[in-house]
């Protein structure tokens, strides 16, 4: 059973822990100012579960409609953002030191 980390709007996200990896679900009523560009400590192995129709931006890059199954790696430090789509996302996430 997943474990419940984050109910709060702290983040514009909710995370659960399932199988060493990160379980994150946006919802499309965070508003698009929380969405910040930001860089994360630790490599990330993200998949995405529900897409929604939100993008995925890399620093110096246009934004990509993301879709269910995709993968991708974002190197620590780097600087990236979602954008807000249609409905709910729901990524998976490994960390790496």
């Amino acid at each position: 059973m997943p474990k419940e980390e984050n109910n709060t709007m702290e983040f514009p996200f909710q995370q659960q822990t399932q199988d060493n990896k990160l379980i994150r679900t946006f919802t499309t009523d965070v508003e698009d100012l929380d969405l910040v560009w930001h860089q994360d400590n630790k490599d990330r192995l993200v998949e995405i579960i529900e897409p929604g129709g939100w993008s995925f931006q890399m620093e110096n890059e246009l934004p990509n409609k993301l879709e269910r199954g995709q993968k991708f790696f974002i190197p620590k430090l780097v600087w990236h953002r979602v954008i807000k789509g249609e409905s709910e996302m729901v990524v998976s996430i490994e960390e790496f030191d």
